[in-house]
């Protein structure tokens, strides 16, 4: 490779055996422990640079075997025997529909419950709403939390359940704005065959979720 020089790539063959993603090779089959298209584009790219800084396919699979992606993504909080508990960092239109279609890819089978916690000040800008059309449509339940006061602090308007269905291109929204009630709403649901997504730069307003954990755990 050059300065400056320009690689075209795509994403990297794979394919989904219950759960696990397997790196389809020259030389076999290569199990990871990430998953979705997103980072199976990453992953190419990652292979392309590589290959032109000398390194061999065997030496890159044998390490991208046990690479377990960035902090905060992707993060499983419990694993129960038909459930998972997922957190991750996404928060931007592009990053929430990747996370949520690659756990949904993951996992067709199953049912996923998705929330999203509006945190960072263009999230709560209703003038930016509508760029998070149809970013959840994959889920069977989405959910938005926002904390008002939050909303105070950046001196933005309070949108309402009806404003963020209409942005978000969803009819089922469920708006929370008590981290108390979302708790208690996600405990009283069944996680039989359900996965949960739990998406946010913040932190639910320091939500407790072991008692979340154990219930998933022993679903």
């Amino acid at each position: 490779m050059t300065p400056g020089q320009k690689i075209a790539y795509g994403a990297h063959p794979a394919e989904i055996v219950e759960g696990k993603t397997f790196l389809l090779t020259e030389t076999g089959k290569v199990e990871i422990p990430i998953f979705g298209h997103h980072n199976l584009q990453n992953l190419l790219g990652a292979l392309e640079v590589c290959l032109s800084l000398g390194l061999t396919k065997s030496q890159f699979y044998t390490a991208i075997s046990s690479f377990k992606g960035a902090a905060k993504r992707q993060e499983i909080l419990a694993n129960g025997p038909s459930s998972i508990l997922f957190r991750d960092f996404a928060h931007a239109p592009s990053k929430l529909k990747a996370t949520v279609n690659a756990v949904k890819n993951q996992f067709p089978g199953r049912r996923l419950i998705a929330v999203q916690e509006l945190h960072t000040y263009s999230s709560l800008n209703k003038a930016f709403l509508p760029n998070y059309a149809q970013t959840m449509e994959v889920t069977d339940v989405a959910i938005i939390y926002l904390n008002p006061h939050a909303v105070t602090l950046k001196k933005l308007e309070l949108m309402d359940e009806n404003t963020l269905r209409t942005g978000f291109q969803r009819k089922d929204l469920i708006l929370f704005t008590e981290s108390q009630a979302l708790k208690e709403y996600l405990l009283d649901q069944n996680y039989l065959n359900t996965n949960l997504l739990l998406m946010s730069s913040g932190n639910y307003d320091n939500m407790d979720l072991e008692a979340l954990k154990t219930k998933i755990q022993n679903a």
